[in-house]
Protein backbone atom coordinates (compact mmCIF):
# COMPACT_ATOMS: atom_id res chain seq x y z
CA UNK A 1 0.00 0.00 0.00
CA UNK A 2 3.04 2.28 0.40
CA UNK A 3 3.96 1.60 -3.00
CA UNK A 4 0.93 2.50 -4.24
CA UNK A 5 0.06 5.40 -2.53
CA UNK A 6 3.76 6.48 -3.23
CA UNK A 7 3.04 5.81 -7.03
CA UNK A 8 -0.05 7.61 -7.01
CA UNK A 9 1.29 11.34 -5.74
CA UNK A 10 4.27 10.80 -8.17
CA UNK A 11 4.42 13.51 -10.61
CA UNK A 12 7.91 12.85 -12.27
CA UNK A 13 7.39 12.17 -16.05
CA UNK A 14 3.71 13.59 -16.55
CA UNK A 15 4.88 15.14 -19.31
CA UNK A 16 5.97 12.45 -21.38
CA UNK A 17 2.37 11.58 -21.46
CA UNK A 18 1.11 14.72 -22.99
CA UNK A 19 4.08 14.38 -25.32
CA UNK A 20 2.92 10.72 -26.19
CA UNK A 21 -0.35 12.08 -27.26
CA UNK A 22 0.76 14.86 -28.91
CA UNK A 23 3.68 13.09 -31.12
CA UNK A 24 0.89 10.61 -32.10
CA UNK A 25 -1.30 13.47 -33.41
CA UNK A 26 1.68 15.15 -35.08
CA UNK A 27 2.62 11.53 -36.42
CA UNK A 28 -1.39 11.84 -37.49
CA UNK A 29 -1.22 15.44 -39.26
CA UNK A 30 2.39 14.58 -41.09
CA UNK A 31 0.73 11.19 -42.55
CA UNK A 32 -2.54 12.76 -43.70
CA UNK A 33 -0.26 16.00 -45.27
CA UNK A 34 2.02 13.09 -46.53
CA UNK A 35 -1.50 11.66 -48.56
CA UNK A 36 -2.77 15.07 -49.48
CA UNK A 37 0.18 16.44 -50.88
CA UNK A 38 0.48 13.39 -53.61
CA UNK A 39 -2.93 14.08 -54.12
CA UNK A 40 -2.17 17.39 -54.36
CA UNK A 41 0.77 17.27 -56.57
CA UNK A 42 -0.88 14.89 -59.15
CA UNK A 43 -3.60 17.16 -59.69
CA UNK A 44 -1.59 19.85 -60.33
CA UNK A 45 0.52 17.55 -62.85
CA UNK A 46 -2.61 16.50 -64.44
CA UNK A 47 -4.30 20.30 -64.35
CA UNK A 48 -1.04 21.32 -66.71
CA UNK A 49 -1.33 18.85 -68.84
CA UNK A 50 -4.93 19.63 -69.71
CA UNK A 51 -3.65 23.41 -70.06
CA UNK A 52 -1.44 22.29 -71.94
CA UNK A 53 -3.40 19.74 -74.70
CA UNK A 54 -6.25 22.35 -74.47
CA UNK A 55 -4.11 25.14 -75.99
CA UNK A 56 -2.29 23.06 -78.50
CA UNK A 57 -6.05 21.61 -79.75
CA UNK A 58 -7.73 25.40 -79.45
CA UNK A 59 -4.87 26.73 -81.97
CA UNK A 60 -6.37 24.72 -84.83
CA UNK A 61 -9.62 25.91 -84.35
CA UNK A 62 -9.73 28.39 -87.44
CA UNK A 63 -13.00 27.15 -88.67
CA UNK A 64 -11.77 25.35 -91.75
CA UNK A 65 -13.17 22.26 -92.36
CA UNK A 66 -10.70 19.83 -91.39
CA UNK A 67 -10.21 22.10 -87.68
CA UNK A 68 -11.20 19.13 -85.70
CA UNK A 69 -9.23 16.66 -87.15
CA UNK A 70 -6.20 18.76 -86.64
CA UNK A 71 -7.01 19.54 -83.48
CA UNK A 72 -7.25 15.84 -82.44
CA UNK A 73 -4.06 15.74 -84.01
CA UNK A 74 -1.99 18.41 -82.31
CA UNK A 75 -3.52 16.91 -79.00
CA UNK A 76 -2.46 13.48 -79.59
CA UNK A 77 1.13 14.57 -81.13
CA UNK A 78 2.08 18.07 -79.64
CA UNK A 79 2.08 17.38 -75.57
CA UNK A 80 4.27 15.21 -73.60
CA UNK A 81 4.08 15.19 -69.74
CA UNK A 82 4.04 13.17 -66.62
CA UNK A 83 2.76 12.58 -63.31
CA UNK A 84 4.74 11.01 -60.43
CA UNK A 85 1.78 9.59 -57.67
CA UNK A 86 -0.64 7.99 -59.14
CA UNK A 87 -0.87 4.69 -60.24
CA UNK A 88 0.09 3.22 -63.64
CA UNK A 89 1.85 4.82 -65.88
CA UNK A 90 4.07 7.96 -65.00
CA UNK A 91 3.92 9.45 -68.59
CA UNK A 92 1.40 11.64 -69.93
CA UNK A 93 1.37 11.89 -73.88
CA UNK A 94 -1.24 9.62 -75.74
CA UNK A 95 -4.96 9.96 -76.30
CA UNK A 96 -5.86 7.71 -73.44
CA UNK A 97 -4.75 10.29 -71.16
CA UNK A 98 -7.40 12.81 -71.97
CA UNK A 99 -11.00 13.26 -73.71
CA UNK A 100 -12.05 16.36 -75.82
CA UNK A 101 -15.08 17.80 -76.59
CA UNK A 102 -15.72 21.22 -78.87
CA UNK A 103 -17.92 23.88 -78.25
CA UNK A 104 -19.58 26.77 -79.77
CA UNK A 105 -18.68 29.17 -76.28
CA UNK A 106 -19.55 29.13 -72.72
CA UNK A 107 -22.46 30.39 -70.39
CA UNK A 108 -22.89 33.83 -70.32
CA UNK A 109 -21.03 35.56 -67.67
CA UNK A 110 -23.73 37.56 -66.27
CA UNK A 111 -25.37 34.30 -65.62
CA UNK A 112 -22.64 32.63 -64.50
CA UNK A 113 -20.48 34.76 -62.82
CA UNK A 114 -18.14 32.09 -61.11
CA UNK A 115 -17.60 30.59 -64.66
CA UNK A 116 -18.45 27.10 -63.21
CA UNK A 117 -21.91 26.14 -64.95
CA UNK A 118 -22.00 23.19 -67.88
CA UNK A 119 -21.39 22.96 -71.27
CA UNK A 120 -23.34 20.84 -72.38
CA UNK A 121 -25.79 23.07 -74.27
CA UNK A 122 -22.42 24.28 -76.33
CA UNK A 123 -21.33 20.83 -77.46
CA UNK A 124 -20.92 20.59 -81.37
CA UNK A 125 -19.01 18.76 -83.74
CA UNK A 126 -19.04 21.10 -86.59
CA UNK A 127 -15.52 21.99 -87.38
CA UNK A 128 -16.54 25.64 -88.23
CA UNK A 129 -18.90 26.30 -85.24
CA UNK A 130 -16.38 24.79 -82.88
CA UNK A 131 -14.12 28.01 -81.31
CA UNK A 132 -13.22 26.26 -78.14
CA UNK A 133 -12.27 23.07 -76.66
CA UNK A 134 -12.69 21.23 -73.32
CA UNK A 135 -10.30 18.75 -72.36
CA UNK A 136 -10.16 16.17 -69.01
CA UNK A 137 -7.69 14.51 -68.07
CA UNK A 138 -8.24 11.11 -67.81
CA UNK A 139 -8.79 10.33 -63.97
CA UNK A 140 -5.89 8.70 -61.63
CA UNK A 141 -5.91 6.76 -58.80
CA UNK A 142 -3.68 8.40 -55.80
CA UNK A 143 -2.87 5.30 -53.15
CA UNK A 144 -3.84 6.90 -49.73
CA UNK A 145 -2.60 4.55 -47.14
CA UNK A 146 -2.53 7.00 -43.85
CA UNK A 147 -5.71 8.15 -45.16
CA UNK A 148 -6.91 4.44 -45.21
CA UNK A 149 -5.94 3.73 -42.03
CA UNK A 150 -7.47 6.35 -40.42
CA UNK A 151 -10.70 5.67 -42.23
CA UNK A 152 -10.36 2.26 -41.20
CA UNK A 153 -9.25 3.12 -37.53
CA UNK A 154 -12.09 5.97 -37.00
CA UNK A 155 -14.95 3.35 -38.85
CA UNK A 156 -15.21 6.17 -41.48
CA UNK A 157 -15.49 5.34 -45.46
CA UNK A 158 -12.59 4.91 -47.50
CA UNK A 159 -11.70 8.08 -49.59
CA UNK A 160 -11.85 9.03 -52.79
CA UNK A 161 -8.44 8.45 -54.28
CA UNK A 162 -9.68 10.01 -57.55
CA UNK A 163 -7.92 12.77 -59.38
CA UNK A 164 -8.49 14.92 -62.57
CA UNK A 165 -8.75 18.04 -64.27
CA UNK A 166 -10.37 20.06 -66.61
CA UNK A 167 -9.69 22.96 -69.47
CA UNK A 168 -11.41 24.92 -71.60
CA UNK A 169 -9.57 26.88 -74.22
CA UNK A 170 -10.61 28.42 -77.40
CA UNK A 171 -9.21 30.42 -80.56
CA UNK A 172 -9.64 33.52 -82.20
CA UNK A 173 -7.73 35.43 -85.38
CA UNK A 174 -7.38 38.99 -85.37
CA UNK A 175 -7.03 41.38 -88.27
CA UNK A 176 -5.41 44.75 -88.03
CA UNK A 177 -4.75 47.47 -89.95
CA UNK A 178 -6.41 46.11 -93.24
CA UNK A 179 -8.33 47.37 -95.78
CA UNK A 180 -11.68 47.30 -94.81
CA UNK A 181 -13.69 44.99 -97.32
CA UNK A 182 -14.93 42.12 -97.67
CA UNK A 183 -16.30 39.89 -100.61
CA UNK A 184 -18.39 37.02 -101.58
CA UNK A 185 -17.11 33.67 -102.04
CA UNK A 186 -18.41 30.36 -103.47
CA UNK A 187 -18.94 27.57 -101.32
CA UNK A 188 -15.26 25.83 -100.52
CA UNK A 189 -13.66 28.29 -102.32
CA UNK A 190 -10.07 28.69 -100.96
CA UNK A 191 -7.72 31.76 -101.69
CA UNK A 192 -4.18 29.12 -101.96
CA UNK A 193 -6.40 26.98 -104.41
CA UNK A 194 -7.11 29.87 -106.62
CA UNK A 195 -3.70 31.95 -106.74
CA UNK A 196 -3.66 34.03 -110.23
CA UNK A 197 -7.62 34.10 -110.53
CA UNK A 198 -9.21 36.82 -111.40
CA UNK A 199 -12.14 37.94 -110.01
CA UNK A 200 -15.01 40.86 -110.95
CA UNK A 201 -16.06 42.29 -107.81
CA UNK A 202 -19.02 44.01 -108.10
CA UNK A 203 -21.11 46.58 -105.64
CA UNK A 204 -23.50 44.56 -103.28
CA UNK A 205 -26.89 46.94 -102.95
CA UNK A 206 -29.00 46.24 -99.45
CA UNK A 207 -31.83 45.19 -100.78
CA UNK A 208 -31.11 41.31 -102.26
CA UNK A 209 -28.76 37.96 -101.12
CA UNK A 210 -25.25 38.39 -102.29
CA UNK A 211 -23.80 35.80 -104.26
CA UNK A 212 -20.12 35.08 -105.23
CA UNK A 213 -18.55 38.16 -106.51
CA UNK A 214 -20.39 40.65 -104.56
CA UNK A 215 -18.55 42.88 -102.24
CA UNK A 216 -19.06 45.45 -99.84
CA UNK A 217 -17.40 47.10 -96.44
CA UNK A 218 -16.97 46.42 -93.02
CA UNK A 219 -18.32 48.28 -90.64
CA UNK A 220 -15.94 50.85 -89.12
CA UNK A 221 -17.86 51.84 -86.16
CA UNK A 222 -17.15 47.57 -85.39
CA UNK A 223 -13.78 47.61 -86.26
CA UNK A 224 -12.55 50.95 -84.95
CA UNK A 225 -10.12 53.34 -86.42
CA UNK A 226 -6.61 52.96 -85.40
CA UNK A 227 -6.20 56.28 -83.50
CA UNK A 228 -2.41 57.07 -84.98
CA UNK A 229 -3.47 56.32 -88.49
CA UNK A 230 -4.13 58.29 -91.37
CA UNK A 231 -8.15 58.15 -90.79
CA UNK A 232 -8.24 59.44 -87.29
CA UNK A 233 -10.59 61.72 -86.18
CA UNK A 234 -12.89 61.30 -90.14
CA UNK A 235 -16.42 60.63 -90.12
CA UNK A 236 -18.65 59.57 -92.83
CA UNK A 237 -17.51 59.71 -96.54
CA UNK A 238 -14.11 60.72 -95.92
CA UNK A 239 -13.80 58.02 -93.13
CA UNK A 240 -14.40 55.64 -96.04
CA UNK A 241 -12.61 57.12 -98.77
CA UNK A 242 -9.32 57.19 -96.21
CA UNK A 243 -10.02 53.48 -95.52
CA UNK A 244 -9.87 52.37 -99.14
CA UNK A 245 -7.86 55.02 -100.91
CA UNK A 246 -5.07 55.97 -98.22
CA UNK A 247 -2.07 53.00 -97.37
CA UNK A 248 -1.08 52.80 -93.42
CA UNK A 249 -2.25 51.80 -89.95
CA UNK A 250 -5.54 52.19 -91.02
CA UNK A 251 -8.34 50.07 -88.56
CA UNK A 252 -7.86 48.13 -85.02
CA UNK A 253 -8.44 44.47 -84.73
CA UNK A 254 -11.17 42.51 -85.97
CA UNK A 255 -11.76 39.24 -85.13
CA UNK A 256 -12.43 36.21 -87.83
CA UNK A 257 -15.55 35.16 -86.03
CA UNK A 258 -17.65 37.26 -87.05
CA UNK A 259 -17.59 40.70 -88.62
CA UNK A 260 -20.45 43.72 -89.75
CA UNK A 261 -20.84 44.00 -92.82
CA UNK A 262 -22.09 47.08 -94.91
CA UNK A 263 -23.26 47.31 -98.48
CA UNK A 264 -20.56 48.32 -101.35
CA UNK A 265 -22.85 51.44 -102.59
CA UNK A 266 -22.62 54.82 -100.42
CA UNK A 267 -22.66 57.92 -101.20
CA UNK A 268 -19.68 59.76 -101.74
CA UNK A 269 -18.02 56.61 -102.52
CA UNK A 270 -17.64 56.13 -106.23
CA UNK A 271 -15.38 54.15 -108.76
CA UNK A 272 -12.59 56.63 -108.60
CA UNK A 273 -11.90 56.13 -104.64
CA UNK A 274 -9.78 53.36 -106.12
CA UNK A 275 -7.73 54.89 -108.91
CA UNK A 276 -5.53 56.84 -106.49
CA UNK A 277 -3.45 53.55 -106.83
CA UNK A 278 -2.62 54.13 -110.44
CA UNK A 279 -1.85 58.02 -109.78
CA UNK A 280 -5.40 59.14 -111.51
CA UNK A 281 -6.62 61.59 -108.59
CA UNK A 282 -10.54 62.15 -110.60
CA UNK A 283 -13.59 63.56 -108.76
CA UNK A 284 -13.44 63.94 -104.92
CA UNK A 285 -9.90 62.55 -105.51
CA UNK A 286 -8.54 65.87 -106.72
CA UNK A 287 -7.72 67.43 -103.60
CA UNK A 288 -6.00 64.51 -102.58
CA UNK A 289 -2.82 64.29 -104.76
CA UNK A 290 -0.56 65.59 -102.85
CA UNK A 291 -1.19 63.92 -99.47
CA UNK A 292 1.35 61.52 -98.81
CA UNK A 293 -0.89 58.74 -97.69
CA UNK A 294 -2.81 58.62 -100.95
CA UNK A 295 0.63 58.14 -103.23
CA UNK A 296 0.57 55.65 -105.76
CA UNK A 297 2.68 52.80 -106.49
CA UNK A 298 5.48 52.18 -108.28
CA UNK A 299 3.85 50.79 -111.56
CA UNK A 300 0.80 52.51 -112.22
CA UNK A 301 0.30 51.21 -116.13
CA UNK A 302 -3.95 52.65 -116.51
CA UNK A 303 -4.44 52.45 -120.18
CA UNK A 304 -5.40 55.80 -120.34
CA UNK A 305 -3.90 58.70 -122.53
CA UNK A 306 -1.85 60.79 -120.52
CA UNK A 307 0.61 61.94 -122.94
CA UNK A 308 1.01 65.29 -121.82
CA UNK A 309 2.34 64.01 -118.15
CA UNK A 310 -0.33 66.29 -116.32
CA UNK A 311 -3.11 64.94 -114.18
CA UNK A 312 -5.96 63.37 -115.82
CA UNK A 313 -9.16 64.83 -116.11
CA UNK A 314 -12.42 63.63 -115.58
CA UNK A 315 -13.19 61.15 -118.46
CA UNK A 316 -10.21 60.25 -119.60
CA UNK A 317 -8.97 58.63 -123.52
CA UNK A 318 -8.36 55.01 -123.20
CA UNK A 319 -5.30 54.53 -124.73
CA UNK A 320 -4.36 52.82 -127.97
CA UNK A 321 -0.67 51.96 -127.18
CA UNK A 322 -0.71 50.49 -123.93
CA UNK A 323 -2.72 48.89 -122.12
CA UNK A 324 -3.21 47.33 -118.29
CA UNK A 325 -3.45 43.97 -116.76
CA UNK A 326 -6.16 41.97 -118.66
CA UNK A 327 -9.22 39.86 -116.63
CA UNK A 328 -9.15 36.02 -117.57
CA UNK A 329 -9.65 35.27 -121.28
CA UNK A 330 -12.94 33.86 -120.02
CA UNK A 331 -14.38 37.18 -119.60
CA UNK A 332 -13.33 38.54 -123.12
CA UNK A 333 -15.12 34.99 -124.38
CA UNK A 334 -18.07 35.22 -122.11
CA UNK A 335 -17.66 32.14 -120.88
CA UNK A 336 -16.68 32.12 -117.05
CA UNK A 337 -19.90 30.91 -115.95
CA UNK A 338 -19.29 27.58 -117.67
CA UNK A 339 -15.83 27.15 -116.88
CA UNK A 340 -16.34 28.41 -113.02
CA UNK A 341 -19.80 27.08 -112.95
CA UNK A 342 -19.88 28.21 -108.94
CA UNK A 343 -18.76 31.22 -109.26
CA UNK A 344 -21.40 33.18 -110.69
CA UNK A 345 -19.66 34.34 -114.40
CA UNK A 346 -17.68 36.62 -111.59
CA UNK A 347 -14.71 34.22 -111.17
CA UNK A 348 -12.10 33.44 -113.90
CA UNK A 349 -10.44 30.24 -113.89
CA UNK A 350 -7.03 31.45 -114.12
CA UNK A 351 -6.10 31.67 -117.84
CA UNK A 352 -4.86 34.89 -119.28
CA UNK A 353 -2.57 33.69 -122.42
CA UNK A 354 -4.14 35.52 -124.67
CA UNK A 355 -4.18 38.79 -122.29
CA UNK A 356 -0.76 38.31 -121.72
CA UNK A 357 0.10 38.22 -125.25
CA UNK A 358 -1.65 41.45 -125.72
CA UNK A 359 -0.32 43.15 -122.95
CA UNK A 360 3.34 42.20 -124.21
CA UNK A 361 2.50 43.61 -127.73
CA UNK A 362 1.07 46.59 -126.70
CA UNK A 363 3.41 47.90 -124.05
CA UNK A 364 6.64 46.29 -125.29
CA UNK A 365 6.27 46.29 -129.06
CA UNK A 366 6.58 42.36 -128.96
CA UNK A 367 3.67 41.71 -131.66
CA UNK A 368 4.02 40.72 -135.28
CA UNK A 369 0.41 42.13 -136.58
CA UNK A 370 1.71 43.92 -139.78
CA UNK A 371 -1.54 46.32 -139.46
CA UNK A 372 -0.49 47.57 -135.96
CA UNK A 373 2.75 47.87 -135.59
CA UNK A 374 4.21 49.28 -132.03
CA UNK A 375 7.65 50.68 -131.28
CA UNK A 376 9.16 48.06 -129.37
CA UNK A 377 11.29 48.98 -126.14
CA UNK A 378 14.49 50.06 -126.67
CA UNK A 379 15.72 48.52 -123.95
CA UNK A 380 14.05 44.86 -124.28
CA UNK A 381 15.10 45.48 -127.77
CA UNK A 382 18.69 45.60 -127.46
CA UNK A 383 18.67 43.13 -124.97
CA UNK A 384 19.51 45.52 -121.98
CA UNK A 385 16.43 44.49 -119.74
CA UNK A 386 14.52 41.11 -120.83
CA UNK A 387 10.89 41.23 -120.84
CA UNK A 388 8.91 41.40 -118.04
CA UNK A 389 7.77 37.44 -116.79
CA UNK A 390 5.27 36.09 -114.47
CA UNK A 391 2.30 33.37 -114.21
CA UNK A 392 0.37 35.58 -113.03
CA UNK A 393 -0.50 39.11 -113.16
CA UNK A 394 0.87 40.15 -109.56
CA UNK A 395 4.38 38.17 -110.60
CA UNK A 396 4.60 39.98 -113.96
CA UNK A 397 3.87 43.64 -112.05
CA UNK A 398 7.21 42.82 -109.55
CA UNK A 399 9.06 41.70 -112.45
CA UNK A 400 8.69 45.40 -114.41
CA UNK A 401 9.33 47.30 -111.08
CA UNK A 402 12.45 45.05 -110.26
CA UNK A 403 13.71 45.06 -114.08
CA UNK A 404 12.52 49.11 -114.49
CA UNK A 405 14.40 50.04 -111.18
CA UNK A 406 15.36 53.57 -111.66
CA UNK A 407 13.75 54.75 -114.84
CA UNK A 408 10.42 54.60 -116.75
CA UNK A 409 8.67 51.19 -117.72
CA UNK A 410 7.18 52.39 -120.90
CA UNK A 411 9.00 54.36 -123.53
CA UNK A 412 7.41 55.45 -126.32
CA UNK A 413 4.26 55.48 -125.37
CA UNK A 414 1.25 57.52 -123.80
CA UNK A 415 2.11 56.75 -120.37
CA UNK A 416 4.75 56.19 -118.55
CA UNK A 417 3.98 53.63 -116.08
CA UNK A 418 5.18 55.74 -112.96
CA UNK A 419 3.61 58.64 -111.12
CA UNK A 420 2.90 61.91 -113.46
CA UNK A 421 0.36 63.54 -111.28
CA UNK A 422 1.15 63.21 -107.48
CA UNK A 423 3.97 64.34 -105.80
CA UNK A 424 4.95 61.34 -104.50
CA UNK A 425 5.38 57.54 -104.83
CA UNK A 426 4.72 55.02 -102.84
CA UNK A 427 7.95 52.52 -103.14
CA UNK A 428 6.02 49.43 -101.54
CA UNK A 429 5.17 47.25 -104.46
CA UNK A 430 1.80 46.24 -102.48
CA UNK A 431 0.08 49.57 -102.94
CA UNK A 432 -1.70 48.07 -105.39
CA UNK A 433 -3.02 45.08 -103.02
CA UNK A 434 -5.84 44.97 -100.72
CA UNK A 435 -6.43 42.40 -97.86
CA UNK A 436 -10.05 41.56 -97.96
CA UNK A 437 -12.53 39.30 -96.13
CA UNK A 438 -13.79 36.49 -97.89
CA UNK A 439 -17.03 35.14 -96.77
CA UNK A 440 -19.65 32.59 -97.67
CA UNK A 441 -22.81 34.59 -98.37
CA UNK A 442 -24.60 31.43 -99.43
CA UNK A 443 -23.87 29.57 -96.11
CA UNK A 444 -24.00 33.42 -93.97
CA UNK A 445 -26.97 35.14 -95.77
CA UNK A 446 -25.63 38.96 -96.43
CA UNK A 447 -27.92 41.27 -97.80
CA UNK A 448 -26.13 44.59 -97.24
CA UNK A 449 -25.59 45.00 -93.89
CA UNK A 450 -25.17 41.98 -91.62
CA UNK A 451 -23.98 41.05 -88.01
CA UNK A 452 -21.69 38.83 -86.94
CA UNK A 453 -20.63 37.16 -90.21
CA UNK A 454 -17.71 34.67 -89.74
CA UNK A 455 -15.00 35.42 -92.00
CA UNK A 456 -14.08 32.23 -93.81
CA UNK A 457 -9.98 33.75 -94.71
CA UNK A 458 -8.41 36.91 -95.07
CA UNK A 459 -7.60 37.35 -98.73
CA UNK A 460 -4.63 39.39 -100.36
CA UNK A 461 -5.81 40.45 -104.14
CA UNK A 462 -4.07 42.78 -106.91
CA UNK A 463 -5.62 45.32 -108.69
CA UNK A 464 -5.15 44.52 -111.80
CA UNK A 465 -6.54 47.45 -113.65
CA UNK A 466 -8.27 50.92 -112.91
CA UNK A 467 -11.81 51.23 -112.26
CA UNK A 468 -14.10 52.60 -115.58
CA UNK A 469 -15.49 55.82 -114.35
CA UNK A 470 -18.69 56.34 -112.97
CA UNK A 471 -21.49 58.30 -112.11
CA UNK A 472 -23.20 56.40 -109.76
CA UNK A 473 -22.02 54.16 -106.69
CA UNK A 474 -22.31 50.80 -108.83
CA UNK A 475 -18.95 49.45 -110.52
CA UNK A 476 -17.12 46.81 -110.75
CA UNK A 477 -13.30 46.19 -109.55
CA UNK A 478 -10.96 43.39 -111.32
CA UNK A 479 -8.92 41.96 -108.73
CA UNK A 480 -6.41 38.58 -108.99
CA UNK A 481 -5.89 36.28 -105.96
CA UNK A 482 -2.60 36.61 -104.46
CA UNK A 483 -2.40 34.54 -101.40
CA UNK A 484 -4.35 33.71 -98.30
CA UNK A 485 -2.85 35.74 -95.28
CA UNK A 486 -2.56 35.00 -91.78
CA UNK A 487 -4.49 31.83 -91.35
CA UNK A 488 -2.30 29.19 -89.21
CA UNK A 489 1.04 28.38 -91.20
CA UNK A 490 0.72 31.49 -93.74
CA UNK A 491 3.01 34.16 -94.12
CA UNK A 492 1.75 38.00 -92.66
CA UNK A 493 1.91 40.46 -95.69
CA UNK A 494 0.12 43.99 -94.90
CA UNK A 495 -1.46 44.24 -91.69
CA UNK A 496 -1.30 42.27 -88.85
CA UNK A 497 -2.73 38.89 -88.22
CA UNK A 498 -2.74 37.79 -84.50
CA UNK A 499 -4.13 34.15 -83.60
CA UNK A 500 -5.04 34.34 -79.92
CA UNK A 501 -5.13 31.13 -78.28
CA UNK A 502 -6.56 31.34 -74.52
CA UNK A 503 -7.50 29.30 -71.32
CA UNK A 504 -10.40 30.53 -70.34
CA UNK A 505 -11.48 27.94 -67.37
Amino acid sequence: MTFVSKFKKEEDGTILIFVALCLAMILGFAALTFDLGRMASTQTDLQSYADHVALAAAGELDGNADAITRARTAAENMIADRQFFADGDQTLDSAADFSLRFLTGLPDPAVDPDDDDAVDGFLTNDASAAIMVEVQATPRTVFLPFARGLATLLGAAVPNEQVGATAIAGYTGFACDVTPLMFCIPGGWTANANVGQAIQLRTGGNDSAWGPGNFGFLDPQDIGINPNGPCAGLNGSSLYICLIAAEGNLTKCVSQRGVDTEPGQRNGIGSAIYNSRFDLFLATMNSLRNDPAYAPGPQVIAGWENSTGQCLKNNPTISDDTMPFPRDDCFDAGNCATLVPEGAGRFGDGDWDDGRAAYLATNYGTGTDPLNPLQPHPLIADGTISLPTGNTRYQMYLDEITKFAGRDILEGRSETGRRQCASTTNPDPDRRTFIAAAIDCDANPVVGRAVDVPVQEFVKVFLIQPLEQTSGTDFDIYVEVVEQVGGAGVGIDEGIFRDVVRLYR
